[in-house]
This record gives structure tokens, C-alpha cells and sequence, in this order.
């Protein structure tokens, strides 16, 4: 089976917690983006969140929040499920398909983020037909309320959890 390392787009671009909305979408659109990952900082580039284009659509604009006072911070997604590099794909994808997760960061021992692996990733490098149609059809269910929770796939002594 696959390693998530094998189909997994190497080195997103980030943002930090306190940089301004209209900047993180501004990189969405440049980079040509959905998810942009929210790091503590640029050297560690420890995931602390994500905000996707539908975290700005409910949380900014349907609120009528200003794009230039709003931090990444305030309206991103801190429920996160990761992977890791080395973690088997099939793990990866089965934590996609049971959190109806679109795309998932992959990081490293010290939570900083690596990768990340998305539906098109999987579409693109995993050529098998049969189950790019059976994730995307999973993940694409309704959804249900999202957990609270941060999960890792990889056992280890401690797990990322949500900054507050």
C-alpha cells in the first residue's frame, strides 16, 4: 500500500494566526487554493488550523465581518484530523472518508505541517479508479456537525491539540 508521503503536495503555503483575512484569501487565490494551513510561525510552522474558503464564506462574509480587522485566527477551523508522512494512505483516506474531509494535512513529530494530501491528490497520483469514487462518494454525504476534537492517525505520547 501507498505512504501518504507518495501522493501528499509537499510544502503548502501557510499563513499566521494574526494575519488579516483578506491576506489569507489573497493567497488562496494566488496559489489557486481551497484550505490554506494557519502555522504559530514561519520557522516552526506548527499547525494550529486551516481556514478554507468555506470557513471565509460562513464565518466572514455571512457575518459581515470586516476583511481587514479579521485575523485567520477568528475564523479558522481548530478541529483538525492529520496524518503523517509515513502513515499508510489507506489510513488517511478512511480518516477523510469518516470525518468527510476534503483534504488532509500531513505533519511531521512536532505537528508542523509538511503536506498536504487532497480528493484531487488522490484522484491524480493514486490511479485507482474504484477508490477515488468510493472516498470522494464518502466524503461527499452529508454532513453532520464537526467534532470537537483534534485526531492523529500516528500513536504518539502526546496529541496536537486546539489552540484556545
Amino acid at each position: 500500500m501507498s505512504k501518504c508521503s507518495e501522493v501528499m503536495t509537499r510544502n503548502p503555503v501557510v499563513c499566521m494566526p494574526h494575519d488579516p483575512v483578506v491576506i489569507v484569501a489573497q493567497v488562496m487565490k494566488k496559489e489557486d487554493v481551497g484550505p490554506v494551513p494557519i502555522v504559530e510561525n514561519r520557522q516552526t510552522r506548527k499547525l494550529v488550523g486551516m481556514v478554507t474558503d468555506r470557513d471565509l464564506a460562513v464565518k466572514l462574509v455571512a457575518e459581515g465581518r470586516d476583511i481587514r480587522t479579521t485575523r485567520a485566527e477568528e475564523v479558522m477551523s481548530r478541529k483538525m484530523v492529520t496524518c503523517r508522512a509515513d502513515d499508510d494512505l489507506q489510513k488517511a483516506l478512511d480518516a477523510m472518508s469518516e470525518n468527510q474531509l476534503r483534504r488532509i494535512p500531513v505533519v511531521d513529530d512536532d505537528d508542523a505541517i509538511i503536506g498536504i494530501i487532497a480528493q484531487a491528490d488522490v484522484a491524480t497520483r493514486l490511479n485507482q479508479p474504484e477508490k477515488t469514487a468510493a472516498v470522494v462518494k464518502k466524503i461527499s454525504r452529508s454532513r453532520p456537525l464537526a467534532r470537537e476534537s483534534v485526531l492523529t492517525l500516528s500513536p504518539r505520547a502526546t496529541a496536537a491539540q486546539p489552540a484556545e
